[in-house]
């Protein structure tokens, strides 16, 4: 497992669970002050993010084991910084709520689409190339 992945998409998770329920977290009696970052308790953070990232709910035993600090926990994560600071700081493009653009495709009449051919398995030099 590539901790560096994990940490990307533990900051994502977050930082798009924290937008999408900004309006009640901002209220909730939750916030600490944590090396100068203003944001959510770890525990917070630790028990929002088990629910949303199943890989952390099977490294948390393991990782509890090596720390039971919810506080180093998240700093060895990256998740220790402000989460409004943070939005704000992301390019549009990166913003963790954005979804690829859909755009619809017309086929002419002319051009009748086979429905056995659609069923039939690809060959090698049909499959789309590997990224």
């Amino acid at each position: 497992m590539n901790t560096e992945e994990l940490r990307r998409s533990l900051k994502t998770a977050w930082l798009t669970y924290y937008r999408e329920n900004r309006s009640w977290l901002v209220r909730l009696g939750v916030w600490v002050d944590s090396e100068g970052q203003r944001r959510p308790s770890s525990s917070f953070i630790l028990a929002t993010l088990s629910v949303l990232e199943p890989q952390l709910t099977q490294l948390l035993p393991l990782i509890v084991d090596l720390s039971s600090s919810p506080d180093r926990i998240v700093r060895a994560l990256g998740l220790n910084f402000n989460p409004d600071k943070e939005l704000d700081r992301l390019p549009e493009a990166d913003s963790p709520l954005m979804l690829p653009s859909i755009r619809a495709v017309t086929i002419p009449a002319s051009e009748s689409i086979d429905p056995e051919d659609d069923c039939r398995p690809l060959r090698k030099d049909e499959l789309p190339p590997r990224e």
